[in-house]
């Protein structure tokens, strides 16, 4: 960990490829990422602390220019998003940017988005489910990252296709961070924001998307597509949210990951 930056390092310098979790909230679930890049590439795993929306990206730039940049930056679910932006916002810093499970563009095809997860899930567990959701409303402080771990659980089921594993190595699960940064961030989708930036995004964009992925693909290649028309876009048979815990697509996930990182930084 590189200290007050909240960065973990793998692998050798010069670190040009980043990992950047999603959640937001659940700093660390990318570790697994990390590990299996760093065989070629000198990783960073940046862990986002600030509790705004602006925070993050200004938190996200920080913490790619403290690795020198431009980096070719993996970022998953919110990640991909909060990737998005900050490549708007800071162009010179991200080389490349490959989206992956990406949280939707499209505001309108992110209704329904809990009733998918619910039906996935087996009665006695859709049941607990929605207690913890309800205790989330009610919950002293205190107590609400322990459920949102405890809630996590359930939607990492109910997200994956055919999992090797559950466990997904977040470090810490931080409920109030988690609602403040994704209201600010949904309000930015539903009034235009992502679309507004698209001119100022210099990288390629590529995305790897599960066809079991709750989020919807037209929620997020079309309006993707309209804004970049080389977008390079992959779907992954078998394979929800997060394609490193799929039995099926694992393999299949490295293997594009890797031929997209190596791509020359203009294709």
């Amino acid at each position: 960990m590189t200290g007050a930056l909240n960065i973990r390092l793998y692998g050798a310098p010069p670190y040009r490829v980043a990992v950047v979790h999603g959640g937001p909230g659940t700093p660390g679930y990318m570790a697994p990422v990390a590990r299996e890049l760093c065989q070629q590439w000198g990783v960073m795993e940046p862990l986002q602390t600030r509790d705004s929306l602006t925070g993050q990206v200004e938190e996200l730039a920080e913490q790619l220019e403290a690795c020198g940049g431009p980096v070719k930056v993996v970022g998953s679910s919110w990640g991909a998003m909060l990737g998005f932006i900050t490549a708007a916002s800071r162009p010179e810093l991200v080389e490349r940017l490959i989206m992956v499970g990406s949280a939707v563009f499209d505001a309108d095809k992110a209704t329904g988005l809990w009733l998918k997860r619910r039906g996935r899930l087996l009665p006695a567990e859709r049941d607990e489910a929605e207690r913890l959701l309800g205790l989330l409303e009610t919950a002293a402080p205190g107590e609400k990252d322990a459920l949102m771990e405890e809630m996590g659980r359930y939607i990492t089921k109910a997200d994956a296709y055919d999992p090797l594993t559950l466990e997904i190595e977040a470090v810490a699960h931080q409920y109030d961070l988690f609602r403040r940064v994704w209201l600010q961030a949904d309000d930015f989708r539903r009034t235009g924001g992502l679309e507004a930036l698209a001119p100022r995004v210099r990288c390629p964009i590529s995305v790897i998307h599960g066809e079991y992925d709750p989020h919807p693909t037209q929620g997020v290649e079309a309006p993707l597509r309209r804004m970049f028309p080389d977008l390079r876009f992959f779907l992954l048979e078998k394979c929800g949210h997060l394609p490193w815990i799929e039995r099926h697509a694992k393999e299949r996930f490295f293997e594009l990951l890797r031929q997209e990182l190596k791509r020359s930084p203009s294709t």
